[in-house]
């Protein structure tokens, strides 16, 4: 995974990727995800920040860990995740898009056509 180093710290940007792979439904309710281990070798990280952010989506009830078996969506993970990142893009996405908008004089109604070829993209 390539990271953002002018973004987010890298334990964020790993927790929004296990909350993509969530959301896309990639990673169901209950399904036991990659170990610390496992996803730090996958995206070639120090196994604490895997840590750190598995502990984050622990806080927001995303994942939960059985002991001494691994980490697993919740029952709400999807419904979390969303929720999550839904906040995340509301405070700090799309105030930088709101801004480009009006900087490229582009109106919403010139985004409808073009958004709605990307859901049919992705239904």
């Amino acid at each position: 995974m390539q990271f953002n180093n002018n973004a987010q710290a890298i334990y964020i940007q790993i927790a929004d990727y296990v909350c993509e792979k969530i959301l896309l439904k990639e990673w169901p309710p209950d399904e036991k995800i990659p170990s610390v281990r496992e996803l730090a070798m996958q995206m070639e990280v120090n196994p604490n920040t895997v840590a750190r952010a598995y502990e984050f989506l622990k806080q927001q009830e995303i994942i939960y860990d059985k002991r001494g078996i691994g980490y697993f969506i919740t029952a709400d993970g999807n419904k979390n995740a969303a929720a999550y990142r839904k906040l995340e893009f509301l405070e700090k996405e799309m105030p930088l898009f709101f801004r480009n908008m009006y900087l490229l004089g582009i109106e919403p109604e010139d985004l409808k056509t073009k958004y709605e070829k990307f859901k049919k993209q992705y239904s």
